[in-house]
């Protein structure tokens, strides 16, 4: 991880974080740390797109309105796993 991308996630620990896949999964909960291993969250929510009646946006959306729907107190997502990792609150409809 470059630098400056090391400097962008640091400044999203403490905050809910949406850690985006390739695959059906999606992550949302507050980031607590990130090594070379991946990223740790607590208060978060490990969702398969595959289950529900939302999409993947659709999901996102609502937990920015509603609140993420915990159910994992901690979790980590291994770094290759993830592809894009954003703020909540960046979240647009």
């Amino acid at each position: 991880m470059s630098q400056n991308a090391r400097e962008s996630v640091d400044a999203l620990l403490g905050c809910e974080v949406v850690l985006d896949t390739d695959g059906p999964m999606v992550y949302l909960g507050r980031l607590v740390s990130c090594d070379s291993e991946g990223f740790w969250l607590e208060d978060a929510d490990v969702h398969s797109t595959r289950e529900g009646h939302a999409t993947r946006e659709q999901y996102i959306a609502e937990a920015r309105r509603d609140g993420i729907r915990v159910n994992r107190r901690r979790v980590l997502v291994f770094r290759g796993t993830v592809t894009s990792v954003s703020a909540l609150h960046d979240v647009t409809d």
